[in-house]
């Protein structure tokens, strides 16, 4: 499978850069399609108004969505002046509420090989940051790039990349859907942490994994690893360190919220310390 449409939604004028020039060096190097979607966000979530007041709040707020996502396309449109003149691309603006963030995003995100987040955690992201993952990742089934504060443009080529192996369903979905680009590496580490005893895989962790990489013409490697930290996540981030990683690839985890998923612990952990982009898919 080959990248031929990515995603980029971008909620904050300030943080819109990265994730552009991330997302346009990935379709440029895979031929493909960058549709980018600067978000206004209502974050007010009004429980009440006196009598009288409600419309012209509500009204308020609106306007205030319908600036951000103005300025937000504005700043889209600047990055997009600095990348190359072939890069086929479109820009739309829209606003909504954060109630109705997941439907839109997720809507957006079902027919995008891939979307491309900047980490949602930080200065300057808000809750609207974490939701738009959320939404592509659990309501849109899309796999999700997330490019971290600084060296996002190592993402289209990596060099060398890590997979967080645990023999789960979601770590199997996130492998297939990032073959484009672990094909493109010249070494893969599939990094496996404290495997079970009894599990299926007992008598060679991760090897049929790396058997069936390498017959995808990738260069794979396994280590198995102790988990010697409190946190699956610390670990992780260390090996990644150790092995001079520019990419990981791992599963997305979460639990139910009513209909919606959001991000399990050892996810947005992973995601909060992160140093190089993370592939993510559930």
């Amino acid at each position: 499978m080959a990248y031929k449409t990515l995603l980029t939604v971008a909620v904050s004028a300030t943080r819109t850069d990265a994730a552009i020039t991330g997302a346009a060096a990935l379709a440029a190097a895979h031929d493909a399609h960058l549709d980018i979607l600067a978000l206004g966000v209502d974050r007010t979530q009004i429980g009440y108004s006196y009598v009288g007041t409600g419309a012209v709040v509500l009204q308020a707020a609106l306007d205030r969505a319908e600036q951000d996502a103005k300025e937000i396309e504005s700043a889209a449109r600047k990055a997009i002046a600095g990348q190359s003149p072939a890069l086929r691309y479109t820009i739309e603006a829209a606003m909504t509420q954060l109630g109705a963030l997941t439907d839109l995003v997720a809507q957006r995100a079902r027919f995008a090989d891939l979307v491309i987040l900047s980490r949602p955690y930080g200065d300057g992201q808000g809750p609207e940051a974490e939701a738009v993952t959320e939404a592509a990742l659990f309501e849109g089934r899309a796999p999700v790039l997330i490019l971290p504060d600084s060296g996002a443009g190592r993402a289209a080529a990596p060099r060398r990349a890590v997979i967080a192996w645990n023999q789960s369903a979601e770590a199997m979905t996130a492998v297939r859907k990032a073959l484009p680009l672990l094909k493109q590496a010249d070494l893969v580490n599939i990094a496996v942490i404290d495997p079970p005893q009894h599990g299926p895989e007992r008598s060679d962790p991760g090897g049929m994994l790396c058997q069936m990489l390498v017959r995808h013409g990738v260069r794979a490697e396994v280590s198995v690893l102790a988990r010697t930290l409190p946190r699956i996540s610390d670990v992780l981030a260390r090996h990644v360190r150790d092995q001079n990683a520019d990419l990981l690839v791992m599963g997305a985890y979460g639990h139910s919220r009513f209909r919606e998923a959001i991000l399990g612990g050892a996810t947005r952990n992973m995601l909060e310390q992160a140093e190089v982009p993370v592939f993510m898919a559930h």
